[in-house]
């Protein structure tokens, strides 16, 4: 691996010289002074000098012109990217073939917008040859959570770092999440929207990221107004449904940014008190007796949300289920989402959640994100595609 390094072109090597970092981020912490006194990180430069973004665990990363290349793992570092009109440009992801479908099934509302994952080097456990063959000018990772992959060494993520490119990318945020002891000292959460503005800097990309942030906060305050109160509420799950007779059940008001698209709606969750990610049965289910069931991954066209609620309405059990018996099983998406998968989530669970103030959802079946009319959208689709193609 180290002649491979060694023989790079000293073309490559002088496209490699515009990304240094400010510090290591093998063991240490933060480099001082690379935080705002607001946690933020400090604005790019326009001067010549370049940029600087910061992200924990990984500290202040000094970059000369963006990255062109982008090698991520997690969907939700890839969904950022697709958010700053970057998407085309992920060379690889986890799971590429399922993400592009299921992505693919929200850009048909958002005009003049594609996008194209299919083929990508699939990098759930990346082998570090392959890191070298994409030659990734930056990547969207967590070097944490490749630490904690086992496969992976210290001086292994050192000599990317060195040769290849930069590690951006906080993965334990999901549900804030203890990360390997090593760097533990070092580990910050953030919600989806402040990894997100980090990511932004890092691709130099603030514009896009400000004009989506305040389509972002004008959502959660058409939310927030609209909340009914605790008692209007319905109790609800989040499952995993690929075998009725053993289910995951997720709670609702798990920390990190895996719940992004639930925790603003405050729902009442029927599994409180239970450990997130558990498998239950049906009994189990009934004994909770939620309202609404949603159904993770249901909007991805290789899963059939019609046979989900068919097997649900058969089954001895399920069938008293008081979600199942007022048809409230609702398909979801991704809760590894990006910024646009998060907007469209929101709406959607919005409607799922509390149809009378937000407007009805409609009974979902197969195909891409329901068309609703304009009057009862919740964000504006035009606005979201201009920003994500540019034009600002």
């Amino acid at each position: 691996m180290t002649d491979q390094a060694e023989t790079t072109t000293g073309e490559e090597s002088t496209r490699r010289d515009y990304m240094r970092y400010g510090g290591t981020i093998i063991g240490g912490g933060l480099l001082a002074g690379c935080l705002g006194d607001d946690g933020s990180s400090p604005d790019a430069t326009a001067d010549g000098e370049g940029y600087t973004a910061s992200i924990a665990p990984v500290g202040e990363v000094t970059f000369d012109a963006p990255p062109e290349s982008i090698f991520t793992r997690l969907t939700h570092l890839a969904g950022m990217a697709f958010a700053l009109g970057r998407g085309n440009d992920v060379n690889a992801m986890h799971a590429p073939a399922y993400y592009d479908a299921l992505w693919n099934q929200f850009t048909p509302r958002l005009e003049d917008v594609s996008l194209d994952w299919t083929g990508l080097y699939s990098s759930w456990e990346p082998d570090k040859e392959e890191l070298y063959e994409l030659n990734s000018d930056i990547h969207l990772t967590d070097p944490a959570s490749m630490f904690a992959l086992k496969s992976w060494s210290m001086d292994d993520l050192e000599e990317i770092e060195d040769n290849v490119g930069p590690w951006f990318g906080n993965k334990f945020s999901d549900r804030n999440e203890a990360p390997p002891e090593e760097w533990a000292d070092q580990y910050e959460y953030y919600t989806l929207w402040e990894q997100f503005e980090r990511v932004a800097r890092a691709l130099d990309e603030r514009e896009r990221y400000q004009a989506l942030e305040e389509i972002h906060t004008d959502l959660l305050e058409t939310i927030e107004s609209g909340l009914p109160s605790t008692a209007e509420r319905p109790t609800a799950v989040l499952v995993g449904m690929s075998d009725i007779d053993s289910i995951y059940a997720y709670t609702l008001d798990t920390p990190g940014f895996l719940t992004a698209h639930l925790r603003p709606l405050e729902p009442v969750g029927a599994f409180d008190g239970t450990s997130s990610g558990d498998t239950v049965d049906m009994e189990v289910m009934l004994d909770a007796d939620p309202d609404v069931i949603f159904a993770m991954g249901g909007m991805h066209p290789d899963t059939d949300i019609v046979a989900i609620r068919e097997n649900l309405a058969d089954h001895s059990v399920a069938r008293e289920i008081t979600a199942v018996e007022d048809d409230r099983v609702y398909a979801q998406g991704a809760r590894y989402q990006g910024p646009i998968l998060n907007l469209f989530q929101l709406e959607m669970t919005a409607k799922q959640l509390y149809p009378d103030q937000f407007g009805s959802w409609s009974t979902y079946e197969s195909g891409p994100y329901p068309e609703i009319p304009a009057d009862e959208q919740l964000f504006d689709r035009q606005q979201v595609a201009d920003i994500i193609n540019g034009q600002l």
